[in-house]
Formats: structure tokens, sequence, C-alpha cells
């Protein structure tokens, strides 16, 4: 009976203290119920305390897991070849793996099989991104500029025949690019003309 109360929230992540709310239990007991529904398969657990049904995450779209990437590290915005798929820039598709760009650290979570993965990025660099429905995702061209930057790091791989950079603004590229060091302007040369 709890279970069918649970299936009622709207949003995909919910706490165990909406779920208190919800059933009118002590908060305590809720997370005790949280638990015990993840032991059972009925709720995946994507973080101390953020919860899914796992009916809906068995029929999420994309933008409802970005929103999940979001909510799994905060602040995070969806970017690098994730964001550039979105848009359609590149041809590369990603099965079951979302990139993320982050302030505070690197990491990879894999819930169930999709796999999360955060890049943490120099505060100067956090930015360009729009909120779209419910999630945080980088601008086309800032995107790009994430990728570039960290693949000048040796930290990233961009398949630059992948491609199409005719879908991004140049100028706008060009206007962000000041704020980069000389090795992602450099590498932004080699992209410029393909």
């Amino acid at each position: 009976m709890n279970y069918n109360r649970i299936r009622t929230i709207k949003s995909p992540v919910f706490t165990y203290e909406e779920v208190a709310t919800l059933l009118g239990i002590k908060p305590e007991s809720a997370r005790v119920l949280c638990s015990r529904y993840v032991q059972n398969g009925l709720l995946v657990r994507l973080k101390r305390n953020q919860y899914v049904l796992k009916e809906k995450w068995d029929s999420v779209g994309e933008e409802e897991i970005f929103e999940i990437a979001n909510r799994i590290q905060v602040p995070s915005y969806i970017s690098l070849t994730t964001a550039l798929s979105y848009y359609g820039i590149t041809t590369q598709i990603q099965q079951e793996f979302v990139e993320s760009v982050s302030v505070q650290r690197s990491f990879s979570r894999r819930i169930l099989t999709m796999e999360f993965s955060y890049v943490k990025i120099k505060r100067d660099f956090y930015g360009e991104f729009k909120k779209v429905n419910q999630f945080f995702i980088a601008a086309p061209e800032k995107a790009l500029l994430d990728a570039l930057y960290l693949t000048s790091l040796g930290r990233y791989s961009l398949d630059k025949f992948a491609l199409d950079i005719s879908k991004i603004n140049r100028d706008k590229v060009t206007y962000l690019l000041n704020n980069y060091p000389q090795r992602t302007k450099k590498l932004w040369s080699t992209y410029e003309n393909i």
C-alpha cells in the first residue's frame, strides 16, 4: 500500500523526507522504508537520500537522465560529448553514459547500467550553461570548449572528425576563448577548419 502512494510522487527524484510527508510517518521510518524498497528492487538509490522509482528508472528519457545527473552532483551541468550529441554536433552517440562538468571533483558513479561521469574544471571556466526544462546543459559552444580545454590538458579525447563545426557559432567560440590558456586556443585552430 505504501509503495502505491510513493508511486504518485511526480518528480523523478525524491527524498525520504518527501516520503515521510506523503505517508504521514517519521523521517527515520521513511528512511528505513526507502532502504527496504531499494533492497527489494522497487527503488533505485542515486546517492544519499536521493531515490527514483525503479519502474520510472526503466523508462526515463534522455532529459530525465540529464536531470538525474544534475542531482547526483550539485552544482554540475551536462557537457562534453554528451551535450554535443544532444545538439546534433557530433555523430558519436553515447549509450548509457552521461558526461557532466563540475567545480568540486572528478568522479564516476554507476547506477545499474548507467554511468555518470563528472569532470572537474577550474571555477574560471565553469559557466555558459542554461536550464532546459528541468536540467542544466552547456551551450553548444561551451560544450565544445569544455572538451577542447580538457583535451588540451590530456584529460579528455575529442574526435574532431565526428564533429559538425558548421553548427557552432564560431564568433561565440572566439569570444569565449579569450579566457582560456594558449594551448586550448591552439587546439581550436586545428578544429576550426574541419
